[in-house]
């Protein structure tokens, strides 16, 4: 994110030329004096424009009165054109929807998405979050210096490294024994198996925020592991959407899942099964109301069949209070969201109120959101063009 002091705006060329030479001179003069330097960076989003076409844009702002001299390396001053493609990747329109020009004051943090890239990360898996969703998500919790943030699906750890740049206390769980103790296949190239030291707590030591790192468990996110009562200031996840990841929980439909009290082995293989999405939803709803701290959000991704997208799709509780829904688009047919709640009550203890929510059809889970995985390999298998999906769903972390 950057601060500009905005000089003017327009629909079409026409409007933002109309709208600059209505500027206050005074205001503008100051930045454009003989004796200083200048340059002019073009922004677009949500499309890509070759470098000469970035030229074009600014050549035909030779209207504007500068009178200094062009330094690219080290300017006075930067000025900006940025151009409003819209938010739909798979239809980008020629023309912008609209245009701002203006003075660039300062940058926000974007430099960390660059420092905490994944590809310069230690430790990676084939889902781990991107660097910028990871810091929007921990923006959207509002994290904080001493807080205490959970992941109940923490894979290796990209959002735990994002709330510790914030000055987060971290831990979370999975159920995956491999990830929890960065075992097994490599997701690197050219890297069969994954090296003795590659794990969470060594992300959070490449960073310099060991010191924040609580734990992390082997654990299902079915079944709470944690004594009942608010723990956490933020509950920041990406649960596994089938795609990438599959959905697993402990469990059997036998009657036997547990080994008998006579046995004598190592170990014990907890047997799985189909983890459904509407369960895991409702699961972590259930889980932030009792274990959020009043205020504490809870922040997580939702995976969306767009052409039967509606808004009884989004899982509501009783206790948390829906803050903000943001839509991150994948293809025509699939997408996720963003979404974000509150804790504004304590859950009721009363049998009563208890059984009213149960009977509420607005805090039950939602179905549709089970056949997720087939609808999204359908809509793959019945596209007649050639688009590939835009990000592919990352489905955990």
């Amino acid at each position: 994110m950057s601060a500009f002091e905005l000089w003017g705006h327009g629909k079409t060329t026409d409007e933002l030329k109309s709208s600059l030479l209505k500027y206050p001179s005074e205001r503008m003069l100051p930045f454009l004096q003989e004796e200083s330097t200048y340059k002019i960076n073009v922004y677009t989003f949500n499309k890509t424009l070759v470098f000469k076409d970035r030229i074009k844009k600014i050549d035909a702002l030779d209207f504007l009165p500068f009178q200094g001299k062009v330094n690219l390396k080290d300017p006075d001053h930067v000025f900006c054109l940025l151009e409003d493609y819209g938010t739909d990747p798979n239809n980008i329109p020629e023309e912008p929807f609209y245009r701002y020009f203006g003075r660039w004051i300062a940058d926000g943090q974007r430099d960390l998405i660059r420092s905490h890239s994944v590809k310069k990360r230690h430790f990676i898996g084939n889902t781990s979050m991107d660097a910028g969703l990871s810091f929007i998500m921990a923006n959207h919790a509002r994290v904080k210096e001493h807080d205490l943030v959970y992941d109940p699906f923490v894979g290796t750890g990209s959002l735990l490294v994002a709330c510790c740049q914030f000055g987060a206390y971290v831990c979370g769980t999975d159920i995956d024994y491999n990830t929890i103790h960065g075992a097994g296949k490599s997701s690197r190239t050219n890297q069969k198996w994954r090296g003795p030291d590659e794990n969470i707590r060594a992300n959070l030591r490449q960073y310099g925020t060991e010191r924040q790192y609580v734990d992390v468990l082997i654990s299902d996110a079915s079944k709470a592991i944690w004594r009942r009562e608010a723990l956490f200031d933020a509950i920041i996840t990406d649960p596994p959407y089938g795609i990438r990841e599959s959905t697993r929980r402990t469990g059997s439909h036998k009657d036997i899942i547990k080994p008998p009290e006579d046995f004598c082995g190592e170990s014990h293989v907890p047997v799985s099964m189909e983890y459904r999405l509407s369960d895991i939803f409702s699961d972590l709803l259930n889980f932030a109301a009792h274990h959020l701290v009043m205020g504490g959000r809870l922040v997580y991704w939702l995976p969306i069949y767009r052409p039967e997208y509606c808004e009884e799709m989004i899982p509501l509780h009783p206790c948390l209070s829906l803050i903000s829904n943001c839509e991150q688009v994948f293809s025509t047919h699939t997408s996720r969201r963003l979404i974000t709640m509150e804790k504004k009550k304590e859950p009721e203890v009363c049998e009563e109120d208890a059984l009213a929510c149960l009977t509420d059809p607005r805090y039950g889970p939602y179905q549709g959101l089970d056949s997720f995985r087939e609808k999204y390999f359908s809509g793959l298998t019945k596209r007649s063009g050639p688009e590939e999906p835009r990000t592919p769903p990352d489905g955990r972390e």
